[in-house]
């Protein structure tokens, strides 16, 4: 058998890359839809039939995602607008979290720098990401940060944010065929530009890209304290050193993680919006 990587599903077919580089449409064979649902960024295994392509297996998933559905990510651009809209930490690091429980890289692209004068505020929010580890990368009209073509480059991409942030200009910019390429799958499926069902992978800057609308919610209720915590990179350095080992980094008396932040090396922004998030989790 010859493995694959999913790059699209429309309806019943599987559009699979192989290690050759070679596109194939295929199906699923039925003992596949019994045990696992093949989602785009899969690694499966393919089988050649007289008339037909199946994929006979698909192979453990390093991560996955439920919307979009999609697995093997290796991470997620979170896009907002410095202006119109507002600039939310407090969006971007909700997003963040979740990208984190599910083992996924966040990066940060913020849009329409142009729009914003020199001493603007927001470079004080980008340099405490910056110093919290992140990478934040700057757009503004016609100008694309040269670092995101090689964030890009031999990765799989989600792209997440609010709408109108400009996430397809900055495709479009790196790669003008993007936008061609989208439309006329949209025009073959018979759907408009943005109500396309079905997920792809779309090659860009030497990588792939979901062409998704990214996650349509936030949805905390699944997640503990703890699992946020043991995701988030910033926390990682300190996790096993609290006095108490149920230590949720509320109240609790020598906490490492309130001492860290009260002393400059975790970021006040990011622990006050995970105490945000702590009313929103299961218990």
């Amino acid at each position: 058998m010859m493995k694959a990587r999913i790059i699209k599903i429309v309806s019943n077919q599987y559009t699979v890359l192989t290690e050759n580089k070679e596109r194939l449409l295929c199906v699923a064979m039925g003992k596949v839809r019994l045990q696992t649902t093949p989602v785009v960024g899969d690694l499966v295994e393919i089988e050649f039939y007289d008339d037909k392509v199946g994929i006979e297996r698909v192979l453990e998933r390093k991560n996955s995602l439920l919307r979009p559905a999609i697995a093997n990510v290796d991470q997620a651009i979170i896009v907002m607008s410095s202006k119109d809209p507002e600039f939310s930490a407090t969006l971007v690091d909700r997003i963040s979290f979740l990208i984190q429980i599910a083992n996924i890289q966040p990066v940060i692209c913020i849009t329409k720098m142009d729009l914003v004068a020199s001493d603007d505020g927001i470079y004080t929010i980008v340099d405490d990401y910056r110093k919290s580890g992140y990478v934040v990368l700057l757009c503004g009209k016609d100008n694309v940060d040269q670092e995101l073509a090689a964030v890009l480059c031999d990765k799989i991409t989600v792209l997440t944010g609010q709408s109108g942030v400009g996430k397809s200009t900055l495709l479009n910019t790196l790669d003008p065929t993007f936008e061609l390429r989208t439309q006329e799958t949209s025009k073959a499926l018979g759907r408009g530009k943005h109500t396309t069902r079905h997920t792809e992978l779309h090659e860009v800057a030497g990588g792939w890209v979901a062409d998704t609308p990214g996650f349509s919610s936030l949805d905390f209720s699944k997640t503990t304290p703890t699992e946020l915590c043991n995701s988030m990179f910033e926390f990682k350095p300190y996790l096993g050193k609290c006095k108490f080992r149920d230590c949720i980094h509320l109240n609790e008396p020598g906490c490492a993680i309130k001492k860290a932040v009260e002393n400059h090396v975790v970021s006040s922004i990011r622990y006050e919006n995970y105490l945000q998030c702590l009313p929103l989790m299961k218990k």
